[in-house]
């Protein structure tokens, strides 16, 4: 905890209030959305259909418009946008503490979802030209503080929950509009460098860069893999101890790790490997993780949870590895006036596969059988998917790298005369 306060207080006050207010947008995200679809089935009384049907526009609104929220960053500012998005969450949240009509409840969904496509991309595209030497530190600082905030939230979000899901909801939304009026007030303007073309050219250039391309392709199973976290580990660890006690174990670990040892391990392969090397490698920790759970351990309930708990921490240590120089890449690609595009680029594609993923993930859990002498709770299949998609990945970061496509690169020639 030492070295990340110390790397923490070594950066200006912009990105230190980036990188907290990224512990508080995950205290107030966590405080309501694991208890939502709860609310809406028993407390409001939806179908599991309309259920679906509100969290799917959530899902959507943000997955598909992450390429708006990146080009608006890059052509209105990163810091307007991010003060919206966090806005935005504030009202949408507060929809959800009063509203209970299915309308009402559409449109929360929308405006979570939105304030989140807005949010997400801007928030790295300023910390990404905030730090330009020292983007890796700033991701991993981000990074430990998401994940503590992912851990904080859904504690204070149960303990509300004692009142009522109102309750929680209007914590979510006081915990955002405080973050909005704290940018607000500190956060200084970052200058904005124009493409020098329309909007469409702009995506066109991020979605004709065929090594852009090519690295989002290979790393978008790393956000898949962090799902499971969410779906396949929980399942198994609460199948094989027999209480959910196991899960909280799962989270408190994977956050523990985080805080205690990104910073150190950022800064130790950034020495020694470079970026490619690193993320390759955390890719494939984190894909050979999931194939911990098959193997067929015996004792009692606790024991037989280890697995589990081992590939939870494979999970958090391959993406402390990986992370970090993902997103100090995701620049690399871009020329000055398209870093929250490519980010939007990067999103959306990664958005795209974790939820294809999760699906298929999902169809094994419903379908796929047990071998003879597994442990009890997913389908070896689900394992079997999960450990192929981090080794691939892991594998074509390593060709990337081997071909030399992962260097930051000069401006070419076309998009240098558009821009002029």
């Amino acid at each position: 905890m030492r070295a990340t306060w110390t790397t923490l207080t070594s950066f200006p006050p912009a990105i230190r209030l980036l990188v907290v207010n990224q512990l508080g947008v995950n205290v107030g995200f966590y405080m309501l959305l694991p208890y939502l679809a709860g609310y809406l089935r028993d407390d409001i009384g939806l179908s599991a259909t309309l259920v679906g049907l509100v969290l799917g526009v959530r899902n959507l609104s943000q997955q598909g418009l992450f390429l708006v929220g990146g080009s608006a960053a890059d052509r209105l500012g990163a810091r307007g946008v991010i003060i919206a998005g966090c806005g935005l969450r504030a009202v949408g949240f507060a929809v959800f503490a009063v509203g209970g009509s299915l309308p009402a409840l559409l449109a929360a969904s929308v405006l979570t979802g939105l304030a989140g496509a807005l949010f997400n991309p801007a928030v790295r595209a300023y910390l990404a030209q905030a730090a330009p030497e020292r983007r890796a530190e700033a991701f991993a600082l981000f990074n430990v503080f998401a994940s503590a905030g992912a851990l904080l939230g859904p504690l204070l979000g149960s303990a509300l929950l004692l009142v009522d899901f109102r309750a929680a909801a209007i914590g979510a939304t006081v915990v955002f509009a405080a973050l909005t009026v704290a940018q607000l007030l500190v956060l200084p303007p970052h200058p904005v460098t124009r493409s020098g073309q329309s909007v469409g050219r702009d995506w066109r250039e991020a979605l004709t860069d065929g090594r852009f391309l090519a690295f989002t392709v290979a790393l978008s199973a790393l956000f898949a893999l962090q799902t499971q976290l969410y779906l396949v580990l929980p399942v198994q660890a609460e199948a094989a101890a027999g209480t959910a006690l196991a899960v909280a174990t799962l989270f408190v670990v994977s956050t523990v790790v985080t805080l205690g040892w990104q910073v150190r391990l950022t800064g130790w392969l950034r020495q020694r490997h470079s970026r490619g090397v690193s993320i390759a490698a955390g890719m494939a920790v984190a894909g050979l993780g999931f194939l911990l759970p098959l193997l067929p351990v015996t004792g009692p309930p606790p024991v037989r949870a280890l697995p589990t708990l081992a590939a939870a921490l494979a999970l958090a240590v391959g993406v402390m590895m990986a992370q970090p120089f993902v997103l100090e890449l995701v620049p690399g690609f871009a020329r000055d006036g398209l870093t929250g595009t490519y980010f939007g680029v990067f999103y959306l594609a990664s958005g795209v596969v974790a939820a294809l993923a999760t699906t298929a993930v999902g169809r094994f859990m419903q379908t796929g059988g047990q071998p003879d002498g597994a442990a009890p709770g997913v389908p070896a299949g689900a394992w079997l998917l999960c450990a192929g998609l981090g080794l691939a990945s892991g594998a074509a970061v390593w060709a990337l790298h081997r071909r030399g496509l992962l260097a930051p690169r000069a401006v070419p020639a076309a998009a240098g005369k558009a821009a002029r």
